[in-house]
């Protein structure tokens, strides 16, 4: 028989190693990324406080169109900049929740630095 491995455990054990590096302070809070098959959600996060300061996602009511292609990752990046332009922050660590730094997850992290944060 063959065993077939279950990628979202695979990328949870991702996550997890990734999280025992990275934390969100006030100062530099940590943008967080999970995908789906059909849309993409993003969050600025102050682990320090363990509150979200802003988020951003295909199922936002403003958003129209198809949720689950690169064009909507990248206006979900931009979103969240505005947002967090709006609160004050400009400097984030970037999470990308155990998923490879390509796509979708690559468009969203591009988008948010045209809509102006750094890391």
């Amino acid at each position: 028989m063959i065993k077939k491995p279950d990628s979202n455990k695979q990328r949870q054990k991702r996550h997890y190693r990734i999280r025992n590096k990275i934390t969100g302070t006030a100062e530099c809070p940590r943008l967080n990324v999970f995908r789906s098959a059909k849309h993409i959600y993003a969050q600025i996060i102050d682990d320090a406080a363990g509150s979200t300061l802003c988020s951003a996602s295909t199922m936002d009511k403003g958003f129209d169109g198809p949720g689950g292609n690169k064009e909507a990752a990248r206006r979900v990046g931009k979103t969240l900049a505005e947002h967090a332009a709006r609160k004050g922050i400009k400097e984030v660590v970037f999470d990308r929740g155990g998923y490879i730094y390509h796509g979708r997850v690559k468009e969203l992290a591009e988008g948010a630095r045209e809509g102006g944060l750094q890391f």
